[in-house]
Formats: C-alpha cells, structure tokens, sequence
C-alpha cells in the first residue's frame, strides 16, 4: 500500500496497475483511504503539482474501490478528469481482475453519468465488451457515441465518409435510434450543410436505413412524432431532413393526417410548409374532407409566413373551383386571411370570397363573412360595401389612446452586505460565473458578474468588511473560491487588460489583493497600465479604464485600512447619486479623518446628479464643509454643464441621388454620420489621469474595436448616468458597425441609456437610430425597449428621429426593411401613434428617391397600420405619398401606399419633400444651444446634390 502511495505521489501512473492488482482486497481498502486523504491535500496544490499527479490519482482509486458505485463516482470527479492522454487504459488494466458482472455494472453506472468525450464512450464500450453485456443505452453516451464518430472522420489525412465509419461501428444500430428519442440533439450531430449528402448525419442515417441497418418505418415514425413535439429550432430542421429524404408512402401519410395539420398550424416554417404539401398530395387523392380543410386553414391562414399564407388560399381557391357547394363551409376559413398584415394577402381572400360568395346560401355565413370583412382597412371599405350591403356595420369610433408602458422609475440602490458570509455569497457567485460563463446562460452571466448594481453593491461591501472583520473575510474567500483560476495562478495579464473587462474583473482585481496574490510592485505596474492614455484610445477602453482605476484604488486603499467605505456607491439603480448624499459622506470621512480616493471622488462627481431643484442648498452644504472635496462639489453643482458637450453633425439634408454622383454618395467618407464632442478643461485639470480622455476633444472616428457587448457594457451608462448625449456620442461608431456591417451585441445599453436622466438630444436620437437598423434581431430589439422608454417619459422628438432614420437610409448605413421589422415591433406594443410620428417625418424622403428603396412597402405598411390604428389627426400629409400610390402596377409599396393614403381623409397636392429644396439642418443653425462642429467636422458637402456628413 505504501508503495501504491509513493508511484501517485510521484505521478508514476504507468506504475500503478500492477501495484493496484497486487493488493488483496483490505490492502485495497486502505490505500483508498489514504488516496481519498491524498485528493484532498492534492486540492489545494498549485496547478503544476496538481498536473503531475492527477492521472496516477485517478488510476489507483478507480482500481481500489471494490463498490462499482463509488468507483464510477471516482472516474467521473471533475478534479479528476484534466488530462491530455487518455488514462482509460490504464483503468481498464487495474479493474482486470473483476467479476464481469461487477464490470457490466460499472458500465452502466458510466453510461448514466455525463460522457462527453470519445474516450468515456470507448471505455463504457470495452467494459460492456470484457463483461459480455449489451452497451448501455443512454442520451449521455449517445453523446460520446457521436463525439467519437466526429474524431474518427478526421483520424489520417483525408476525411473518411460518415457513412463508412457509422456502418463500420458496431453499437450503430442501436446507438443511431436513440437519437430520436433524446430531448436535445448532440451539437456533433445538428449541424449540416446538405442534408441529403451521405457526409451530413441525416443523409448516412438514411443510407443505413436503405441498407437495412436502420429500421426505416420506425425512422419516419418517430420523425413525424418529434416533429410533432416541437423543440429547438436546429433538431426540427434535422429530422425534417431525415423524413423527406426517407419519404413517407402514401398509407404513412394518410394514417398520419392530424399530425400534418397540427403542423401545418403550429410548427416552424420549414416543417410547416412541408405538412401543408403533404395536405395537398392528400386532397389531391380526396382523402382530406372539406371539413378537415377549413379546420386547418383557419389555423394556416392565422400564420404570419406569407409564403404559407398564399400556398393555402391557393389550396381553398383549388378546393372551391372542383366543388362551389362547399363555399359555406371554406370562405369563413378565407376570412381569416382579412386579419393578415399583408395587403396583397388580404386582397387574394377578398377576391376568392366575392367570388364564391353567390354559391353561399345562408345568411349566417353571410353575417360571418361580413363581420370578418369589417375588419378590412379603407382601401378596402369601397368593395367591402359592395359586397355585403347592410351587412357590415361601421364600428363607433372610439378615442385613441396610446399604450406606452409606465415611465420608469429610479430605483434605490440596495446597501452593501452586512455580514462576511452574505459578502462572500455575493464574491463567490460573480467571480465563478465569470470564470464559468461559457457554461452557464447568457441571461445568468448577466446578472450575476455584470449588473453595475451588484457590482458597486460588493466593491463597496468589500471595502467596509475588509476594515472591520479582515481576517475572517479573507479566511472566507479562499475557501469559497478554491479552485477559481486567478486564486489557484495568480492575477495575470489578461485580467486587468482595459480593452476587454467586465466588472466581474474589478470584483477579482480587489479580491486578489485583498488574499494577498499581487504584489506591491505589481499593483503599481497594472494600475498605470490600466490608465487609457492618448488621443488613439477608444471609449470602451477609456470607461472601462476608469472601472479599472477604481478597483485598483479601493484594493490599496483596503491594504492600508483607510477607506471607510465608498462615495461613488450609487444611490439609484441608474448609477446616479443624490448630491444630499454624497455631502453627507464627505461630512462622514471628515469627522473619521479618512481622505478620500481620487478615483473614487472623481467617479461621484460624474454621477452626482444636477437640476434637481435643490442644486443651491446642496451646493452651500458641500461648501460648508471646509474641505477641499466639498468646495469641488459645489463648484461641479453650481457648474451644472455636461462632462462633454456634444458638437452637431452637418449631415442634416436627403441628398436626392441620381446615377451620376450615385458612387460619391456611398463613398466611405461621405457615408459615416458621427458625432464630436467638445473639450472640458475641468476634467483635464482636477481629475485623475484615468478620467482625462472624458474630457478630451473627441473627433469621430469609426474604428471597429471588439469591447462593445451587453457583457461588457453594463457599466458604462452608470459611469456617465446624467450624461447620455456624451456616451451616445462616444460610442456611436459601434451603433454605425451594428447597422453597416452587423456587429453583434453593439445595441444592448441603449435601454439604460435611455433610462439615463440627463438631457435627451441629438446624440441618443442617432444612436437610436442606428440600433433601430441594426442587422440583428435582438439589437433591434433593445433599440425599440429603447424607444419605448424615452416615449413613456414624454422624452421622444419623434419627428427629429424619423428625419435622423430618413439620412442614415440615404447614406446606406441603415436598411429600410430592418427599421421597418424595428418600428413594427414597437407599434405592436400599442405605440401607434408615436411609430406614425417618426415614419411622417421619415417617408417624405424616401417617397422622392426615383428607384424605391427595398423594404419601402414594409415601411409603408406599418405606417399604414398605425395611421388606421390611432387615425391621422394631428399628422401633416406626407409629401410623396399621393404619386407613390399614383404609379402604375400592384407592387407592395405602391398597394400600401395607396393603403396609407386611404387613412388620411383630404390630402393636398404633394409639396416637396422635407429637405429635399433646403439645406436647413435637423437642428437649424440659428437652434439655441446646439453647438457647431466647425472645423472640427470639416468638409461639408460631397456635391451640390448630395449632402455628405463630413465625418
């Protein structure tokens, strides 16, 4: 046993096989007991040591344990399992002389435990083959199973056929129908290219079920069942794969008639649309009654996919022409088509239903009919009238009230934890969600290690503690972060990089002081370069500088036991804080006699917030305090300036381009709309070096930088809460690069932003517009909670926004089909009649272009449902919608124009399009308080018909 002890301690893994099986069975169970001491001594080992013995470790228990249940909990430890060979084999020749009973078990055992690799699924295969037992069965070895078979392809030079490997593998024909019984599909097996090629798993699945490996009629069973089932997006697609490529005969597809309607009601598009070709093979042959059609079609035609939506009135219209009588039965199903929000769609069921409606002969379809007819748009009213007489009723016109959502509030911000253990909670799980958060949700990452609140909540809890109860909150973090890979290495490089932090990085910054892992000299070193310094430095990079600076400082101030607690701990949830409160912290570390941080201070005063009505008394009360912080903060009060005053764009007119100076327009220089913003010597002067770029002159430069993130950002609004237009501004080319070329993730801080309670201009309407046409759905998304937050404070210039969409469309930075998507998310909320403000004030320009813009008729349809929706009272006449609904043809812009134009009860004779005559800017040079760029900006105008940016 001694000897056992010795080979593990000195990583002699090839020696421990022949010592294990020379141990009878007590000897066995007492070097468990001291391999069990071992790990946990191994625990607290620096990783180096840890490596050199962890694979002898895992060999000399597994073969010690005699209970098949605690040796696969051995096998399956986590500290256990960091390797680079496989130390399978090994195992395999320490367990050799065991009952194979006992081996089957331990199979078994393995299999239901997490196996994610190749070699977990061959070694449960060779004990189930030394046992003489079946392989286990299991989604988790399912998984190793396919995670082999992926290593295998590429085993040698040339990829071998999928096909090849899978009929080659013995456990093939029970492992492959498991598949379709798994909740989720392995990753290794949801990704293909070309579902029906033999290199992709649907197509190898299929060939083996062609060979007779796999039973083909259980396949398309259970294809239709997870179809079916519904699931993630990626697996319907796959099996969807698997049975159109397997192809249901006849008698399957008449025996499994319900589940194609339910599809075709219910499932994703892809599945959909193949139901509903199912459905019509079966109509074709008459085995779908009339019944069963108008029950499926009522549910089809309640889809918002156009494409499904047109395959389906096409089938009624087919339907209606064989047999007319059924007429009473199948047009209350096309009405439904009247509550589509496509225009063409509408007309097509309204066509079919003044067709067949004669061959209707009871007035309670009539009356249906009608009723559904009613809810048709004006455009419609004229036929509709036609149609049904006295049948339709007009509807009384009711008061249009907007539905925004409650303005926000402020929310307090929760005090630092009380007690070590609530703290060191706290610590624990935004350090190790931080470390772990490739394995955790996206949403759980968020709140736990970037949410500001937390996080100014624990720095200052850190603070406190570490004052008062030292060693105990020490003593309590190295235990709770054992493991955690700054607290097992040290604090290196890449954590305190200022390009790429969070503030799960500031909260591990302190803690690595506060345990003692950096030293005095290094503490200097990282701290000074940590400071962003110069012209060329990013905002992401400056702002995350000055969370960094701040962490730095409290972890010194923490060494020394000075700092009492925080005075940049927010007071609201935004970041702010009440300019009462932070007097009465300074009164504080004045009657302690604690000076306070630089950093610190200076991060308070730009969160102090400032026009609050009692910005005298609090600026005397800061005065009274005879200190040299206090007499900053009434001079900062009594100030009451922006920390960057924000410099307007001269891109400020539509440019009308004709062919000829077509390629000046999209030119990269004249195509990037930014913003500057001016210098504030105060910053530069009285703030540390770290804040110094705050208060730089910044010119716009659209440099694409990989900080932007919702990971990342969550403490940069709280950095500047009382200054949005500032942040908007710095960060506007992320919003220019989310829009032109489809970053992702750049939009996410809009939301607080626009909860921020400083002044709403120029800066936050061109972000917004930007994140309103950003590729990503998501990014549009937070754009639009965006704008639904400034609406419900009454801080919305709907009209300014929409001439800010109008340029960047001009400019080719925005699409119009996803400011459409954007803008109809937003009225979907019942924000009618402010998506109708933006869109009057937008149209205009893009009504005048010669060619129409792609996506101009998704654009006009949302206007058009809001302008039905909330009226046009109130709404000025949009110039070029009378010619646009004029024009010739039944194209999509021209039907919703026409669509439009039939909401507005007299429209006068189209004026020219706003800014199409003159050069008056959004915000006009003789505006008050709107600054001009000057030369800053430069260069002005591309050509006399093209109105560049200059930036």
């Amino acid at each position: 046993m001694n000897e056992l002890l010795t080979a593990v301690r000195a990583g002699r893994h090839h020696d421990v096989p022949p010592l294990v099986l020379g141990l009878d069975l007590p000897g066995r169970r007492s070097a468990l007991a001291g391999l069990k001491e071992l790990r946990k001594e191994v625990r607290s080992w620096d990783w180096q040591r840890r490596d050199r013995i962890r694979k002898a470790l895992l060999v000399a228990g597994a073969g010690c344990h005699t209970g098949a249940a605690g040796c696969a909990a051995w096998i399956g430890g986590r500290d256990l399992r960091d390797w680079t060979r496989s130390p399978y084999p090994l195992i395999l020749a320490s367990l050799k002389d065991r009952d194979p009973a006992w081996l089957g078990d331990l199979a078994q055992r393995l299999a239901e435990r997490s196996v994610l690799s190749d070699a977990e699924y061959s070694f449960v295969g060779e004990l189930a083959r030394i046992a003489q037992v079946p392989i286990p069965v299991t989604d988790n070895l399912v998984v190793g199973w396919t995670e082999s078979v992926g290593t295998a392809r590429w085993r040698g030079r040339t990829r071998r056929p999928l096909t090849d490997i899978l009929r080659e593998d013995p456990h093939t024909a029970v492992l492959a129908p498991r598949l379709f019984e798994m909740p989720e599909l392995p990753p290794q097996v949801d990704w293909y290219d070309a579902p029906e090629s033999q290199e992709h798993w649907p197509g190898a699945l299929c060939a083996l079920a062609d060979d007779g490996v796999l039973d083909r009629p259980y396949l398309v069973e259970r294809c239709v069942t997870r179809l079916m089932r519904g699931g993630r997006s990626v697996d319907q697609r796959f099996f969807l794969a698997v049975l159109q490529r397997l192809g249901a005969t006849e008698e399957e597809e008449s025996r499994h008639l319900r589940d194609w309607t339910a599809m075709a009601a219910d499932g994703i598009a892809p599945v959909a649309s193949h139901a509903q070709q199912v459905l019509v093979r079966l109509d074709d042959r008459g085995e779908l009654s009339t019944r069963e059609l108008a029950e499926v079609s009522g549910a089809v035609l309640f889809r918002q996919e156009k494409k499904l939506v047109r395959a389906q009135l096409t089938l009624l219209g087919k339907a209606l022409r064989r047999d007319a009588a059924t007429a009473g039965e199948l047009l209350p199903a096309v009405a439904e088509a009247f509550g589509h929000e496509g225009i063409d769609v509408q007309e097509r069921a309204l066509k079919l239903v003044a067709r067949y409606l004669p061959a209707v002969a009871g007035p309670e379809v009539r009356e249906r009919l009608a009723s559904a007819a009613g809810r048709l748009g004006p455009l419609h009213r004229e036929t509709v009238a036609g149609l049904f007489g006295d049948l339709v009723e007009e509807e009384p016109q009711e008061a249009y009230e907007e539905f925004l959502p409650p303005a926000p509030v402020l929310r307090p911000h929760e005090p630092a934890p009380e007690t070590v253990a609530e703290l060191v909670e706290e610590v624990a799980a935004r350090v190790k969600s931080h470390a772990s958060e490739r394995w955790i949700p996206s949403s759980a990452v968020a709140d736990l290690s970037t949410g500001v609140t937390g996080f100014e909540r624990t720095l200052d809890g850190l603070v406190r503690l570490a004052r008062t109860h030292r060693e105990e909150l020490t003593a309590a973090l190295r235990e709770a972060l054992a493991g955690v890979r700054f607290v097992e290495h040290g604090l290196g490089p890449y954590m305190v990089d200022p390009r790429a932090i969070s503030t799960s990085h500031g909260i591990s910054v302190v803690v690595a002081s506060l345990l003692g892992l950096v030293s005095e000299r290094d503490r200097v070193a990282w701290r000074a370069k940590t400071t962003v310094k110069g012209a060329d430095a990013c905002a992401h990079a400056a702002l995350n500088g000055v969370l960094l600076d701040r962490a730095w400082e409290a972890a010194e101030a923490m060494a020394a036991g000075e700092a009492p607690f925080l005075l940049a701990t927010p007071t609201w949830h935004t970041g702010a804080i009440e300019a009462a409160e932070l007097v009465e912290r300074l009164r504080s570390y004045r009657e302690l006699g604690a000076r306070p941080g630089p950093a610190d201070f200076a991060q308070a005063l730009l969160r102090v917030r400032r026009g609050g009505g009692h910005d005298g008394v609090d600026a005397a009360a800061a005065e009274a305090l005879g200190t040299e912080e206090g007499d900053r903060l009434a001079a900062w009060i009594r100030a009451d300036e922006p920390v960057a005053p924000v410099l307007r764009h001269p891109a400020t007119t539509v440019s009308r381009p004709s062919a000829h100076n077509w390629w000046q327009r999209t030119t990269t220089g004249a195509r990037q709309v930014l913003l500057a913003t001016r210098e504030r010597p105060v910053i530069r002067r009285e703030f540390p070096e770290a804040f110094h770029w705050l208060g730089a002159a910044q010119l716009p430069r659209a440099q694409e930088c990989y900080h932007w993130g919702p990971e990342r950002s969550a403490h940069w609004t709280a950095t500047l809460p009382e200054d949005p237009e500032a942040l908007a501004a710095w960060l506007l080319p992320d919003l220019l690069f989310a829009a032109d070329q489809g970053q992702r993730g750049a939009v996410g801080f809009l939301p607080a932003l626009a909860e921020s309670a400083g002044e709403v201009g120029a800066a936050t309407r061109l972000a917004l517009a930007y994140g309103l046409g950003a590729r990503y759905p998501e990014d549009r998304t937070a754009a639009a909670d965006a704008l639904l937050v400034l609406a419900a404070g009454g801080r919305l210039d709907g009209a300014s926004l929409g001439r800010e969409l109008a340029i960047l469309v001009d400019r080719d930075l925005v699409k119009v089909n996803r400011t459409a998507d954007a803008l109809g998310t937003v009225a979907a909320t019942g924000a009618y009649r402010t998506v109708l403000t933006v869109l009057a004030a937008m149209l205009p320009g893009l009504l005048a272009y010669g060619k129409t813009p792609r996506g101009l008729g998704d654009l006009l349809s949302v206007a058009a449902e809001c302008a039905e929706r909330c009226g046009t009272g109130g709404i000025p006449p949009i110039a070029g919608l009378a010619a646009t609904a004029g024009r010739k043809g039944s194209s999509q812009t021209v039907r919703q124009a026409a669509r439009l134009l039939a909401a507005f009860p007299a429209v006068a004779e189209d004026a020219p399009p706003e800014g199409a005559e003159s050069p008056e800017s959004v915000e006009g040079p003789e505006s008050p308080g709107a600054p001009d760029v000057g030369e800053a900006t430069a260069p002005g105008r591309v050509d006399q018909g093209a109105a560049g940016p200059g930036i």
